[in-house]
């Protein structure tokens, strides 16, 4: 897959473009993916995904303390799984958001190659988002752009959306956000060094910092897979500052199950199948470690039980 993070590139094949802030690259997104692979499986047109960074709305502060789904480097991950070709992140700034809906689609047309667009039924671009579907299938028509709107996808009659999945995440239902991004949520980091308390209870841990703007989920142990070089290893996973230590910086610390190879410096990823228990402050180190047996025994229950292990990355 091509990446394209600039204003500058051009891309000279013929192709059909999926266009969106794709935060999650969820159920709702992936229905636009799969109409332009369609259209390359058809026609041989590049599949493309058109996104921008930062998002519109972090742009704008119209959330405050706004957290994506997704890092950048993230998305690049998810997107490539797709399948699709290439990728644009472009940088979404004051003078690109400014730009007439006309502006926007003779850009598109230029920089792009595109013969189809693809877009979700509901949307709006341009300065003001003075342009809605109807507005781009006039401008495509007279460029030779076919456009496709895509119907919102619904689960349990309800819009899946990138609003709704960071409404689960912020609640620790990690099982249900998990349906609708159709993959566990996942995190992805550089291991870093930690204090070593943990090897010294017979749980070592690796950590990562949380990516800049990432949401997390609540602080507390959860169940987790940890994908290191490309194979995948059960674990628990702690959020949070570690309360018992009098920890100051939030980071997630992850007790891979059978398994004792160095791998700091790493990048690795750390998914969320299961929330077992919100983080405590324990009196002690021994009711801590009574405590982490206990989050174990239930993790490993949840290795052999639990449904959601059907989604991976």
């Amino acid at each position: 897959m091509k990446i394209y993070e600039t204003g500058n590139f051009r891309i000279e094949e013929k192709s059909a473009v999926a266009i969106g802030n794709f935060d999650g690259i969820h159920l709702g997104h992936q229905e636009l993916i799969k109409t332009v692979l369609s259209y390359r499986e058809k026609y041989g047109y590049k599949a493309v995904i058109f996104s921008f960074d930062p998002h519109p709305v972090d742009l704008f502060g119209r959330v405050n303390d706004f957290r994506t789904i997704f890092s950048v480097e993230e998305k690049k991950i998810a997107a490539e799984k797709t399948g699709v070709d290439i990728l644009i992140q472009y940088p979404f700034d004051l003078s690109f958001a400014s730009l007439s809906p006309e502006e926007f689609v003779d850009f598109l047309h230029s920089s792009t190659n595109c013969r189809v667009l693809v877009v979700g039924e509901n949307y709006f671009f341009g300065k003001d988002r003075a342009g809605n579907i109807d507005t781009l299938r006039e401008l495509g028509e007279k460029r030779g752009i076919k456009v496709i709107g895509i119907p919102r996808v619904k689960v349990d009659g309800t819009r899946v959306s990138s609003t709704r999945i960071r409404g689960l995440i912020k609640e620790g239902n990690m099982e249900y956000a998990a349906m609708l991004l159709n993959k566990p949520y996942f995190a992805m980091g550089k291991v870093v060094k930690g204090y070593e308390r943990g090897r010294g209870m017979n749980f070592p841990t690796v950590n990562i910092e949380p990516p800049q703007k990432k949401l997390l989920p609540p602080d507390g142990v959860y169940f987790s897979t940890v994908i290191i070089d490309g194979k995948e290893y059960y674990g628990m996973s702690n959020i949070g500052k570690n309360p018992t230590f009098d920890g100051e910086r939030r980071k997630i610390e992850t007790n891979i199950f059978d398994f004792d190879k160095d791998v700091y410096g790493k990048d690795i990823i750390i998914t969320f199948y299961k929330k077992i228990r919100g983080e405590i402050k324990f009196e002690s180190r021994e009711k801590l470690i009574t405590q982490l047996k206990r989050d174990k025994r239930e993790c490993i229950f949840c290795e052999n039980s639990l449904d959601v292990l059907k989604f991976k990355l």
